[in-house]
């Protein structure tokens, strides 16, 4: 396609003259175009595999990358499964908890899901423990009836470290009065932010032996918590794990558990890069109107190019070699901002925040009140073989068209 005369002539038309300088303004404009619509394209994905990040991993955090649950009944062999998630190397760690949906009691009313766990082993499966933000999970010790709140629901609540938060569980007892739910009163021991507001706000950790024994349960649990190597195989290792146990076990994986949410993402991230993807394909059709002034306007160089022997397919590839090296060059540009953008636009909104006085992302608003970003090589890749392809093709008309030039018609118009 490059051939010497083609890339020659080519390169030679993409540097301006007086008399054709606004025709290099155009080829300036494409190629500022193109290369603004792929920095675009890389920042704002980037910034939104950075959200999608986030958001996993502060989910994740509560929630564990797959769960074993027994169907309709109490789970009482939950050891045999943490011995069997201990033993696969593809298990980082196992741990079991309790669940029920509660109502709670400070200085006001409020439902909540009461989760008990067995704090040593939460800790390998969850990050709890790194958002807590008052208060010591060290408090919950079996026996001590001590709850770990989310921030939102301790607001709701009215309580804070040392108050007394009574839970009413949906079990039942009988009395001499009659029959009256089970109620326990406990000491809020730590409060927690996840980020999340599922979890700040409808959430009460206890130790799974006071859940036990609020919910009348024994030495049953709810399910088996796991952590894996790879969080993206779960659904497979967790019911790989259930089908060597007798009996029927509910798996469950992260995706499932916010798979709308999921899915929310994945949908807004196809659409983004469908809209932002038009604004390349405006700047690189650029090239269409750039090439065919060029074309008009060099019609007598074509004509002498073809009276001394040059094909029509040369002169189609002069104009190919052209626009490609305008896409060419307004992608290179494009990629370099962009990678530059992205790998600093934690830095970069900081000191806009500063400079205009305004705050994008207020803590007291968003879940993540700073802008993170995750650039992906595929992405950048992707995004400039799309721009290279679309340049290119915005050069085959004006090329076709300047080979279709008849050498005596164009000459006797000079």
């Amino acid at each position: 396609m490059f051939q010497p005369l083609s890339l020659f002539v080519g390169l030679r038309y993409m540097r301006a003259r007086r008399r054709n300088g606004f025709i290099s303004f155009i080829s300036l404009s494409s190629m500022i175009g193109i290369a603004l619509g792929v920095a675009t394209l890389i920042t704002v994905l980037s910034v939104m595999n950075g959200f999608e990040k986030e958001l996993t991993q502060r989910i994740l955090g509560f929630v564990s990358h797959a769960t074993i649950e027994s169907w309709g009944e109490e789970f009482a062999d939950w050891q045999e499964v943490i011995d069997k998630a201990d033993a696969n190397p593809e298990v980082i760690a196992a741990a079991p908890y309790v669940e029920q949906e509660t109502l709670l009691k400070g200085r006001s009313i409020n439902g909540a899901l009461v989760r008990g766990i067995l704090p040593a082993a939460e800790a390998l499966v969850s990050d709890i423990q790194k958002d807590i933000i008052a208060g010591s999970m060290d408090s919950l010790q079996a026996g001590s009836f001590k709850v770990l709140l989310g921030e939102g629901l301790a607001m709701r609540l009215g309580v804070s470290i040392g108050d007394s938060v009574t839970i009413f569980a949906p079990q039942v007892r009988a009395t001499p009065a009659g029959v009256i739910p089970q109620v326990k009163r406990f000491t809020v021991g730590g409060i927690f932010s996840a980020g999340v507001n599922d979890y700040d706000t409808a959430l009460a950790v206890v130790h799974m032996r006071d859940a036990q024994r609020l919910l009348r349960m024994g030495d049953n649990v709810t399910g088996v918590r796991l952590k894996l190597q790879d969080m993206f195989r779960a659904w497979q290792v967790a019911g790989r794990l259930a089908n060597e146990l007798p009996g029927v076990y509910n798996v469950r994986d992260w995706t499932q558990s916010h798979s709308n949410l999921f899915r929310a993402v994945r949908m807004e991230k196809l659409v983004m890069f469908v809209i932002l993807s038009m604004i390349v394909a405006v700047a690189a059709f650029n090239i269409i109107s750039t090439l065919i002034m060029v074309v008009t306007d060099k019609q007598g160089d074509i004509a002498i190019l073809r009276t001394m022997g040059a094909s029509p397919a040369t002169i189609r590839r002069i104009f190919i070699v052209q626009g490609t090296l305008i896409g060419i060059v307004g992608t290179l540009l494009g990629v370099v901002g962009g990678v530059a953008l992205a790998l600093n636009i934690e830095t970069i909104v900081p000191a806009l925040e500063r400079v205009l006085n305004v705050e994008f992302l207020s803590a007291d608003v968003y879940y993540i009140s700073e802008l993170p970003s995750a650039l992906e090589l595929t992405d950048v890749i992707k995004f400039s073989i799309l721009a290279m392809v679309l340049s290119m093709l915005a050069t085959l008309y004006p090329a076709s068209r300047a080979a279709r030039v008849q050498p005596a018609e164009a000459l006797s118009h000079e």
